[in-house]
């Protein structure tokens, strides 16, 4: 009885490996089918959607909105980017709501809008990093326009530096605070006009946010959080509310000169015309583009970023980072994106 019984769990025992082999042979053909299909899908479904895509940017670039007349509320619009936005919609004739925190700044650009063509500016002073600040300049352009159309959300800060050298952290959460809460608030106080209008809205992120930069971690991670945020937003608001979501590389405007500039060896990175980058916003924005990164030639690492991920870190290191040349604590305030 007890031979039988040993003999008995031996044939059992040995029929449990072989029964999970044969599920894990069949899970494995499984995952190769799946994975075969998709790739047969993707190939099947490629070109027409590629056809699709370029009659859609025909007909867009055809049928685009007019803004004259629309109102446009551009936060940041003190100084680079935003500024030259401003003096692009203004071109267009649309009326503008300008905010950022120096007031002064703000009745240059204003003025210089008024002259280009904008019907009508007003100028809000505020701090996109509270959430008063964002619910007040919402509700005073509705006030005193009766709408809103488009909402940029083009404020944000840029600090340089290596994380590990950069011991305050207070610092990461000012960064976090104007570049991502910034554009919630506003965004929250902004979408149910933005719904009634049937309007827009223009982010303005950074290639930082999907291109591991050294030097701009926090940046990066703060610009990565509004590409994410938006593109679920786009899949809740549906077509009630165009979300543009703008990638720009190195963009010659104040927030690339002063210290930035000191610590950059800009060789490497050509850069783009604020004037430039504002006109393709514009035009993308009125197109009803998803995306837009400026300059085209930055599309490029995406691809780095997906097919070789190592080169890419690995030139990312010896531009950025070190060089044959420069120590690792001299290429900290040597060179940057």
């Amino acid at each position: 009885m007890w031979r039988y019984s040993c003999s008995y769990v031996a044939r059992t025992a040995s029929n449990i490996p072989l029964a999970i082999d044969h599920r894990d042979i069949h899970q494995t053909k499984r995952h190769k089918y799946i994975v075969l299909s998709a790739r047969k899908l993707t190939i099947l479904f490629l070109p027409p959607f590629v056809l699709f895509k370029l009659v859609s940017y025909i007909l867009r670039s055809i049928f685009y909105e007019n803004v004259a007349g629309k109102v446009v509320l551009i936060t940041g619009a003190s100084s680079g980017i935003g500024e030259h936005l401003a003096y692009e919609y203004a071109r267009r004739g649309a009326c503008l709501a300008l905010v950022a925190r120096r007031e002064d700044r703000l009745q240059t650009v204003a003025s210089k809008a008024r002259q280009i063509g904008s019907p009508e500016v007003i100028v809000i002073p505020a701090d996109i990093s509270r959430i008063d600040d964002c619910k007040r300049f919402v509700d005073e352009v509705v006030t005193h326009f009766g709408r809103l159309d488009h909402l940029v959300n083009n404020a944000g800060i840029a600090p340089l530096y290596m994380f590990e050298d950069h011991m305050c952290v207070a610092d990461h959460a000012s960064v976090m605070n104007i570049n991502f809460w910034g554009s919630v608030y506003s965004t929250q106080f902004a979408v149910p006009h933005l719904r009634t209008s049937r309007g827009k809205i223009t982010v303005i992120a950074s290639v930082a946010g999907w291109l591991p930069t050294p030097k701009l971690s926090i940046y990066g991670a703060s610009k990565a959080a509004l590409i994410s945020f938006y593109e679920t937003l786009r899949s809740e608001v549906g077509s009630d509310i165009g979300i543009t979501i703008v990638t720009p590389g190195l963009i010659d405007s104040e927030i690339t000169q002063g210290d930035f500039q000191a610590k950059v060896n800009r060789k490497f990175v050509p850069l783009v015309t604020t004037e430039r980058c504002a006109k393709a916003i514009v035009n993308s924005t009125i197109r009803g583009e998803s995306y837009l990164t400026e300059p085209a030639w930055t599309r490029v690492l995406l691809l780095w970023k997906v097919f070789c991920p190592e080169v890419l870190n690995w030139c990312n290191r010896f531009l950025l980072v070190t060089s044959p040349k420069t120590s690792q604590s001299d290429a900290t305030h040597k060179k940057s994106l």
